[in-house]
C-alpha cells in the first residue's frame, strides 16, 4: 500500500476512534496528507468549494427544511389522523399508524431522521398511553423512519445520484418496493407484538370520523402528488421540486392549517439548517479526500483484486453487503457513500451490477443504518423523544432490524424487486 493510501485509511480510522467530527476528520487528513506529500494545500479549499457547488446538491438543505415546515405547520399531525381512522381497530392498530404515518411523510421529508422526529414526537407518547412499552413504541418509530430514504423523494438518493453520476429520477423509482416492503414487514411485527403482549385494541373509526380526517388532512395527502407528479410529469427537477415542496409546506402552513407563524419561521429554518450543514460539510470535505484515492486508484485495484479472488457475483455481493451493515452501524452513512463511492461503483462495473440496482442496494443498506446499533440517527432522534437509552431501545428493536435485512437481500439478488418501476 502506498504512502497516500496508509496515511488516509490509518490516519481518518484514528480521528474517527478519537471521537473527531466525520466532516473535521476528512478535511483534517486530508490536509495532513497534502502537506506529508507535498501537496499544494490550497487544493483542499479548492476541492471544498467544488464540492458544495452542485445544483442537486441543494435538493438536501430544501428538503430538510420542507420537513420541518411540514411538522412545526402541523401536516404531521393530520397524517397521523388519517392514517388512526384507517387502522386503529386492528391488532395493533396504533403501532400501525406509526408506520402509515411514516411511509407518507417520507414522501414529503425524503429524510429518516426528519420522519422519525415528526411522527415518534406525537406517537411515542400516545403507545405509551395506549399500553405499548415505551421500548416498542420508540423502535417502531426508529425503524418507520428509515423508510424517508427509500420512498421518493430521497436525500440519500439525491447524494448516491451525485456520486455516482446517475439519474436520480430513475435511482428513485428504485427505493418504491424496497420501501414498501419494509413497510409491510413494520406492519407485520406490529401486529404479532400486539397480540404477544395482549395490547388493547382501539374503537374503530365511525364514518362521519374518517370523513373529517381525510377533509383535515387532504392538503398534507396531496402534498406527495404534487413533489412527485412534478418531478415524474417533467414538470421540475428533483431540486426544483424540493424548492416547490417548500413553498407548499409553507403556505399550507401560515394561511391554511395556520399553526405556523412567521415568528416561529427563523427557529424552523435554524434547525433545517443545522441538520443540512452536517450532510452538507460532509460531502464538501469528502471531496479532496476522494480525489486522493481515486489518484492512487485504490477502488479501482480493489475491484480488480476482488474480480480475480472471487469468482461469484452473488458471493461479492454478499461481501459488498456485510461491509456495509457492519460499517454503517458505526459510521456516519453519507461518508460512506461519499468516500466509499468510486470502490462501490468499480465493484458494481466489474460484477455487471446496473447502476441503478446498485444505488437501490446502497441506498437500503444506508436506510438500516439509520437504525442500527450503535449510532444510527434514527435510534439517538427516539432516545431524545422517549427518554430512553440506547440499550432499551437497541433491545426490542432486531425484529425490525431482521424485517429490514430481508429486504435488503431480496433487493440484492432479485433485480426485478428494486428496477419494477424504471421506465422501459
Amino acid at each position: 500500500m502506498s504512502t497516500i493510501a496508509l496515511l488516509l485509511t490509518l490516519g481518518f480510522g484514528a480521528l474517527v476512534v478519537a471521537g473527531v467530527p466525520f466532516a473535521l476528520a476528512i478535511a483534517g487528513i486530508t490536509a495532513i496528507v497534502l502537506v506529508a506529500v507535498d501537496i499544494e494545500p490550497a487544493f483542499l479549499a479548492q476541492q471544498i468549494i467544488a464540492g458544495s457547488q452542485s445544483f442537486s446538491l441543494l435538493a438536501i438543505p430544501l428538503f430538510m427544511l420542507a420537513g420541518e415546515l411540514m411538522s412545526a405547520g402541523g401536516l404531521s399531525q393530520r397524517l397521523v389522523d388519517v392514517a388512526s381512522v384507517l387502522v386503529r381497530h386492528l391488532t395493533g392498530g396504533l403501532a400501525m399508524v406509526t408506520v402509515l404515518a411514516a411511509l407518507v411523510f417520507s414522501a414529503i421529508s425524503g429524510s429518516a431522521p426528519a420522519t422519525t422526529a415528526a411522527i415518534g414526537s406525537i406517537l411515542i407518547p400516545a403507545m405509551a398511553n395506549a399500553g405499548y412499552s415505551r421500548a416498542f413504541a420508540a423502535s417502531i418509530a426508529v425503524s418507520s423512519g428509515v423508510l424517508g430514504p427509500l420512498i421518493p423523494p430521497s436525500i440519500a438518493f439525491v447524494i448516491w445520484g451525485i456520486v455516482a453520476e446517475q439519474s436520480i429520477g430513475r435511482l428513485f423509482l428504485s427505493g418504491i418496493v424496497p420501501g414498501l416492503a419494509i413497510a409491510l414487514g413494520l406492519l407485520i411485527v406490529c401486529y404479532f407484538h400486539a397480540k404477544r403482549n395482549a395490547v388493547p385494541r382501539l374503537e374503530r373509526a365511525r364514518w362521519p370520523e374518517i370523513k373529517q380526517a381525510f377533509a383535515r388532512g387532504k392538503w398534507a395527502l396531496f402534498s406527495p402528488l404534487v413533489v412527485l407528479g412534478g418531478i415524474y410529469g417533467g414538470i421540475f427537477t428533483p431540486t426544483e421540486a424540493a424548492a416547490m415542496s417548500c413553498v407548499y409546506a409553507l403556505a399550507v402552513g401560515l394561511y391554511i392549517e395556520r399553526r405556523l407563524t412567521w415568528r416561529a419561521l427563523p427557529e424552523v429554518f435554524l434547525k433545517a439548517a443545522r441538520t443540512s450543514a452536517l450532510v452538507t460539510a460532509i460531502i464538501a470535505a469528502s471531496v479532496g479526500f476522494g480525489v486522493l484515492i481515486a489518484q492512487e486508484q485504490l477502488a479501482l485495484k480493489f475491484a480488480t483484486w476482488l474480480a480475480e479472488n472471487v469468482r461469484e457475483r452473488w458471493t461479492a455481493l454478499a461481501g459488498l453487503n456485510a461491509v456495509f451493515f457492519v460499517l454503517a452501524a458505526v459510521m456516519d452513512e453519507i461518508a460512506i457513500m461519499v468516500i466509499l463511492g468510486p470502490l462501490l461503483i468499480a465493484i458494481g462495473n466489474k460484477f455487471g451490477v446496473d447502476p441503478i440496482h446498485l444505488g437501490s442496494i446502497i441506498v437500503t443498506n444506508v436506510a438500516i443504518g439509520m437504525a442500527a446499533p450503535p449510532i444510527g440517527y434514527c435510534l439517538f432522534v427516539g432516545m431524545a423523544i422517549s427518554g430512553l437509552s440506547l440499550g432499551k431501545i437497541s433491545k426490542v428493536i432486531w425484529p425490525q432490524i431482521i424485517v429490514m435485512l430481508i429486504v435488503l437481500f431480496l433487493t440484492t439478488y432479485i433485480p426485478s424487486f428494486a428496477m419494477a418501476f424504471q421506465p422501459k
